[in-house]
């Protein structure tokens, strides 16, 4: 199976490419002063159909659309760090943890990873990049936002107590944004289609703005006690495999897809539970303020098509 999934990720990038010359190193786009190269492209479709079996099956327009907001939102971002720290770099030690643990269902060491990202023609320090500029992202949002994120720690404890039993969802996302030209249903009515016609993790690959958007919007299991009320309240009337309409979150509109649901036995460690729960929660406030700031800043970037 890995073998097989290995040579669609070549053959598909190998057949996007016949026709539009990818390997003549052509600069695409100028964001500010940082450019994005025709073999950048390249590189980042490789890289999504590589993280993304989905993505293999994406029109080739479409893929080539995506895997140029992917870029330019990493220029953005990238943009914005070189305001605040001397270097895009962090700890080789820490670096390597993370892709460990990052691509963990694909192997389990650094010269693994090294040579799976040279085999399929991309260069690992390019993801090693990916990797570090989300890293120090997360960093600048923490430093940021962190004294506005707001738990409380007792209701946890409360909702943890409540039931020897806790349902767990198995979530998968689409956050997006509307435009001053654009009206919500009309949005939604996109994003509908786009579901229908081919699913929902291709959906998210198209239109989702968030970081899980390269994975088809994968949240993975989420406790229940990790949810806001609002979104509890929403995803309760849901069925397996169905969707949300689109739920207001700060710096954008959610809509949610249950997976799966299941009910796990309270019979864990308490504390460690309710420090898994405010991890949850810590972060779900982070991405919505990492959300916010992004949309800020990118005004005002200038993206020129060359």
């Amino acid at each position: 199976m890995y073998l097989r999934n290995f040579f669609f990720t070549i053959i598909y990038t190998l057949i996007f490419f016949v026709n539009v010359n990818a390997l003549e190193n052509k600069i695409l786009f100028k964001i500010n002063n940082e450019i994005i190269t025709s073999l950048d492209i390249l590189s980042e479709l490789r890289y999504l159909a590589s993280v993304n079996e989905q993505f293999q099956n994406t029109e080739k327009k479409q893929a080539y659309e995506i895997a140029k907001r992917s870029l330019i939102r990493e220029k953005i971002k990238e943009i914005e760090l070189k305001k605040v720290v001397k270097k895009i770099r962090i700890e080789d030690e820490l670096l390597e943890n993370l892709l460990i643990n990052y691509f963990k269902k694909k192997f389990n060491s650094i010269s693994d990873f090294e040579d799976y990202f040279i085999s399929i023609k991309i260069d690992p320090n390019v993801i090693k990049k990916k990797i570090t500029i989300e890293v120090l992202w997360n960093q600048l949002i923490f430093k940021k936002y962190n004294k506005k994120i707001k738990i409380d720690r007792e209701n946890i404890i409360d909702e943890i107590k409540k039931t020897n039993k806790q349902k767990q969802y198995l979530l998968s996302e689409i956050l997006f944004n509307v435009n001053e030209n654009e009206k919500l249903k009309d949005k939604f009515d996109l994003i509908k289609d786009k579901i229908e016609k081919a699913n929902f993790s291709e959906a998210a690959l198209t239109y989702s703005v968030s970081d899980t958007s390269s994975i088809g919007g994968e949240l993975g299991w989420i406790n229940e006690t990790a949810l806001s009320k609002i979104i509890k309240n929403k995803i309760q009337k849901i069925a397996i495999g169905n969707y949300s309409n689109p739920i207001v979150i700060p710096g954008g509109f959610l809509i949610l897809k249950i997976v799966d649901v299941r009910e796990i036995e309270n019979n864990f460690d308490q504390n460690v539970e309710i420090e898994k729960i405010i991890r949850e929660k810590t972060n779900k406030q982070l991405n919505q303020f990492s959300n916010i700031y992004f949309n800020k800043i990118q005004k005002d970037i200038s993206i020129n098509e060359l």
